[in-house]
């Protein structure tokens, strides 16, 4: 199908039909429109990036920080008067609007956090699963083309639910706040009482989050100490330096640039999908903002919304870009069903659903990082005050990775307690088992406890 199929459509939006095509899983995903990008150049530039900043430590850190954000550091640690002057100063209706948002998220959290498990096999022999926060967070907080004051909230508030007892933000330098983070997020970050803030960005955050950086500071024998976990949305080299140093530190998911699905028929507003496409689209010229559809009337309607908002929107060179990128467009499936199967080969970060019974049709989901039900819940309802979380997986990934939650800073510990009674029941057990796997010793220790 070409755009002139559909009424006044804007011709940089492209179109991909997939009526009358039953593809499987596999073949639908190679259809979906994706951004292009080169992985290997982005992972060869990270490599290089983690390598330094493991080597160097602080020395690197200067010298990235001056190369990408042209700030000359002495050290990138926030002093805490930058912190509580930053506060000071916030606008009082942000500071209410970040108020809310941390209540909500707090609440939310606080329904996530699972409950410890305990079973009996008999008596004298039980095995229990205990939650446990992990010691040491570090959190990132993404600057570039935007100011993220929320994803401070995002990452912080499951980190404090789960119990976490050091954490630690890290966002880029900006040059014309002398070098630090953006003052609305050093303002939010002192909101939930985060006194550990470091002015360091990309690729490079997450190499000191992951090895430490020696030398004094917060921590009496490192300017920054390594961390377990980290976690925060950012751009594809935020993405790929995660994805390198997982293994070193625990990790939420490849946040990456953000990425909108609409699931959409005939009953749909295409005003408020078209809103809902350039809300995302603004973030990032390399943004995905996909519609899927049964009708050509809508995408017809929403492509004519499309040129009329774009044009009057702030960040309108941004926005037309990403609308105009191959990650973006419409597709076109035989009906909501079809498109159900859709959304779930795309896996995407936001997914709407603007449907006749959108409810009904958000169970039908498997993979996305989150769903929005209806035409009253929009995707920046949840970047801000819904509740739910917005640091959410991309790039397909949401179809085996969750959004950030309560249990990304947590872990599972097992707790086995047997009495000599109890072992003694299973013990033939364990050492015919050993005998078989060919690892008898495992078997002595069994005998050694029965014979003593």
């Amino acid at each position: 199908m070409t755009s002139a199929d559909l009424t006044q459509p804007n011709p940089q939006f492209q179109q991909i039909d997939l009526r009358g095509q039953h593809r499987g899983m596999a073949a639908l995903k190679k259809a979906m429109p994706r951004a292009i990008v080169s992985s290997e150049h982005a992972t060869d530039a990270v490599a290089s990036i983690i390598a330094d900043v493991r080597a160097r430590g602080l020395p690197a850190l200067t010298e990235l920080a001056e190369r990408f954000d042209g700030v000359v550091q002495d050290s990138p640690v926030v002093p805490a008067h930058a912190l509580s002057e930053a506060l000071e100063s916030l606008d009082p209706s942000i500071r209410a609007g970040l108020e809310e948002s941390i209540r909500r998220a707090r609440v939310f959290a606080d329904a996530q956090m699972p409950a410890d498990a305990s079973v009996a096999f008999g008596a004298g022999a039980t095995v229990r699963s205990k939650w446990v926060p992990v010691a040491r967070v570090g959190l990132y907080v993404p600057g570039g083309l935007a100011v993220y004051p929320s994803s401070v909230v995002m990452n912080v508030v499951p980190a404090q639910v789960a119990g976490v007892d050091s954490i630690a933000l890290a966002s880029p330098p900006q040059k014309e706040f002398g070098g630090l983070p953006h003052p609305v997020i050093l303002a939010a970050a002192a909101l939930l009482g985060i006194e550990e803030v470091y002015a360091i960005g990309g690729a490079q955050a997450i190499a000191a989050f992951a090895y430490g950086i020696p030398g004094e500071g917060l921590e009496a024998d490192s300017l920054l100490a390594p961390v377990d976990v980290v976690t925060g949305p950012g751009n594809i080299y935020v993405a790929t330096a995660k994805r390198l140093v997982q293994g070193v530190v625990g990790i939420d998911a490849e946040a990456g640039t953000t990425e909108i699905v609409v699931l959409a028929d005939d009953s749909a507003d295409a005003g408020l999908v078209a809103a809902d496409l350039i809300s995302q689209a603004e973030h990032d010229p390399h943004a995905a903002s996909v519609l899927v559809t049964p009708s050509t009337r809508l995408a017809g309607e929403v492509s004519e919304e499309l040129l009329t908002r774009t044009a009057l929107t702030r960040h309108r060179e941004r926005v037309t870009e990403a609308l105009s990128g191959p990650q973006s467009g419409v597709i076109l499936v035989d009906d909501v069903a079809h498109g159900i199967d859709v959304c779930n080969a795309y896996a995407a970060e936001h997914l709407e659903i603007h449907t006749v019974d959108a409810a009904a049709d958000a169970e039908r989901i498997r993979h996305a990082g989150a769903v929005f039900v209806g035409q009253s819940s929009p995707v920046s309802l949840g970047d801000y005050c819904a509740g739910s979380n917005h640091v959410l997986p991309t790039a397909g990934t949401a179809a085996f990775a969750s959004g950030l939650n309560v249990t990304s800073f947590l872990k599972a510990m097992q707790i086995v307690n047997y009495s000599k009674a109890a072992l003694l029941e299973v013990a033939a057990h364990v050492e015919n088992l050993s005998e078989a796997e060919n690892l008898p010793a495992h078997g002595d220790a069994i005998r050694a406890r029965r014979d003593r």
